[in-house]
């Protein structure tokens, strides 16, 4: 078991941000250093960096131009169930 001693700010943020996120402080910290260390959650994927995050949606962007322009109609309910009674 590891013990660290936090000033009074930071542990006020990281409870706030616990109870954001509907968990207890210590299973909020552990959640945060079990991301930044990569390891896996109990569904065996794991959380993607910030940094991570931000190149997926980079890249995305970058080829967003390719993607065809559909019209509005293209998204209304009928036109999904066009086949189906």
């Amino acid at each position: 078991m590891i013990q660290i001693e936090l000033q009074p700010e930071v542990e006020a943020e990281l409870a706030a941000q616990a109870q954001a996120h509907g968990m207890d402080v210590p299973a909020y910290v552990e959640s945060l250093l079990n991301q930044a260390l990569g390891v896996k959650n109990a569904s065996g994927w794991r959380q993607p960096t910030t940094a991570e995050t931000a190149v997926f949606f980079e890249t995305m962007a970058a080829k967003s131009e390719k993607i065809p322009q559909l019209p509005d109609e293209a998204f209304r309910r009928e036109s999904f169930y066009q086949d189906h009674d």
